[in-house]
This record gives C-alpha cells, structure tokens and sequence, in this order.
C-alpha cells in the first residue's frame, strides 16, 4: 500500500464512507446528512446559512439536503423571529432518533477502526487530524494548487 499520507487519508476515509454507506438506508438518510442532524442536535436550531458556514459546503447544496430532511420529517423549518427572511431549521422526534442511531452506528464504526489502538494513541491521532486540518485552514486563503 502507498504510504504517502494524502493516499493514506483517502484510503481510510473511503473506507469508512464503504462501512457507514448501508447504515444510510436503515435510517431513511443520505450522504451528508448526518452531520448536519448531529450539528442541530448540539446546537440547535439554526439558519441553513450557518450550517453551510460551518461545514464549509455550498448554500445550495445545504438547501437540498434540508428540503429532503423535512420530506423526510428529520427536521422542520420554522420563521426565525429575528428575520422575517430567513427559516431556522429544527429538529423533529424522527431526527432525534436517527441521531441517535447513526451515533450508534459511528461507534461501533469507530471501535473497529481503532481496534489495537491505545487510549494515549488515540488522543494523539485526534490531535494529530485536528491539526492536520487547522494547517489546510489556514491555508485557505492562498492560491490554489499550492500556488
């Protein structure tokens, strides 16, 4: 196997996309869904604006994903008091339990992943991909390519 670490980083996120895929359908979700159910859960309602800020993904994109959450009763929109123009998104029941179910799902996910894995290599790792993506953050500003 390649060990550079922009193969190695691919190569264990494909392959925890390929064991966390199937648990989509069991919850009734779709890729990039989770994280925004968990992020609302934590934080509560918010405007799908800052959901799009938060994880760095296009407006529309976000849009889409929430116009198939509440088809799905995972989430409602609901008039945000502070603006008449723009819808806070919520959490419903449904939501809730399917948070609960793919954290679920993420664990057991997790404890194959890190499987042999002491608990101070574990934080290192964490600490290590924090860092990682602080450093590609900051980053963000400049050319792209690294140019």
């Amino acid at each position: 196997m390649e060990r550079t670490f922009h193969m190695l980083l691919y190569r264990a996120f494909h392959a925890q996309r390929n064991y966390l895929r199937p648990c989509f359908g069991r919850i009734g979700l779709g890729a990039g869904q989770p994280k925004l159910l968990i992020y609302l859960q934590q934080h509560g309602p918010c405007r799908q604006k800052l959901l799009a800020e938060y994880f760095e993904i296009d407006p529309a994109a976000v849009s889409r994903m929430v116009d198939s959450l509440q088809k799905g009763q995972f989430v409602r929109r609901q008039q945000d008091t502070a603006s008449r123009r723009s819808d806070l998104v919520e959490l419903t029941e449904k939501g809730q339990q399917a948070v609960a179910d793919w954290k679920s799902f993420c664990a057991q996910e997790e404890a194959l992943m890190l499987k042999g894995f002491t608990q101070q290599e574990r934080a290192q790792f964490a600490d290590y991909l924090v860092r990682a993506y602080q450093n590609l953050r900051e980053y963000k500003g400049a050319d792209e390519c690294g140019n």
